[in-house]
């Protein structure tokens, strides 16, 4: 008897853990090409493995495979940082058939988009804030070819904003008010304008997003063009290459949301629990970015940074049995 008991109670002391590790089991993770992607989905692959016992993996992945693999394989589990907008219709088709779940917003205040000048020059200039300002003050946005003309650097060609921004472009008369759209030519040849005015002093305008490196490193101020958001124009206009019409409005929020499996979502309830309160805002993420891009760091390293660094931003989205666990194995 005695022996029967000190086996009962061997086993009944082994259930908690051992529940936490089956309800979570094997968890990939959607590891996409970009830093804030990576960065996120080494975050999720450590709090998930030490906070929640999960066996949690990191594959490869990328937009639109992804999403496909996701909605006809079931696999990966997760993909953290997902720009909805990009696949929405056939998002929202998974849903609706019961292949997948959006666990929440990544970005709590969305994807950031807009025209952009330099801080240094609002704080000079208030009115270079708005529209109306920076074409009253159009000379201050030096073309690097032809003195005559104003500067504004748009998207690279084949990127989607280059529609976006050369829409609303042609829907503000810039040309006619003197200046000219600048294709940059890469993404790197966009983000090196904007450091070279920077590192200068110089006048810059044009189009940039969030969360990115750049704008955790330079200051930027987003331009008010006097319009406020127009989101179904936007979607059905603004966005389109053959919009005929276009009419100003700002940039509306981006969707940036973690989409999982429904499969996981019902094996794995703890972990889609924190999933859905894991959130960050656009300031943080660029600082983070700023961060890697200067210490040449991938996901894993900046993980590692986030989490010995910022408890006051990640303690919340845990309990604090799980902060306590996750604190343990750093």
């Amino acid at each position: 008897m005695k022996k029967l008991l000190t086996t009962s109670c061997l086993l009944l002391s082994a259930l908690p853990m051992t529940s936490i590790a089956a309800e979570c089991g094997k968890v990939t993770i959607a590891d996409m090409n970009w830093n804030s992607a990576t960065l996120i989905a080494n975050i999720d692959r450590f709090i998930l493995a030490e906070g929640y016992d999960c066996d949690a993996e990191l594959v490869p992945g990328d937009t639109m495979p992804t999403g496909t693999s996701m909605i006809e394989k079931g696999e990966p589990d997760i993909a953290p940082e997902f720009w909805s907008n990009s696949l929405k219709a056939a998002l929202d088709r998974g849903v609706e058939e019961g292949r997948l779940r959006f666990a929440g917003a990544v970005l709590s205040d969305g994807g950031e988009e807009g025209f952009w000048v330099p801080k240094f020059l609002v704080d000079k200039n208030p009115s270079l804030a708005t529209i109306d300002g920076v074409i009253a003050n159009r000379e201050l946005f030096e073309h690097p070819e032809d003195p005559t003309k104003s500067a504004f650097y748009g998207c690279p060609a084949g990127w989607n904003c280059q529609i976006s921004s050369g829409n609303l472009f042609t829907a503000m008369g810039l040309e006619d008010k003197g200046f000219e759209l600048i294709d940059p030519g890469s993404g790197a040849g966009l983000s090196g304008s904007i450091a070279k005015a920077y590192e200068r002093g110089e006048g810059w305008f044009g189009y940039y997003w969030a969360p990115t490196a750049v704008l955790g490193k330079y200051e930027m101020v987003k331009v008010d063009f006097g319009s406020g958001i127009d989101e179904e124009h936007f979607k059905t206009c603004t966005t389109d290459a053959d919009c005929l019409d276009p009419k100003v409005t700002m940039y509306p929020p981006s969707a940036v949301d973690t989409v999982i499996t429904e499969s996981f979502a019902q094996n794995s309830p703890q972990a889609v629990s924190y999933l859905s309160n894991r959130s960050f805002k656009n300031a943080e993420l660029n600082t983070l970015l700023a961060w890697m891009e200067e210490n040449q760091a991938d996901g894993e390293i900046a993980a590692q940074h986030f989490l010995e660094n910022h408890e006051d931003i990640w303690g919340s989205w845990v309990s604090a049995d799980v902060a306590k666990k996750v604190k343990a194995a750093l």
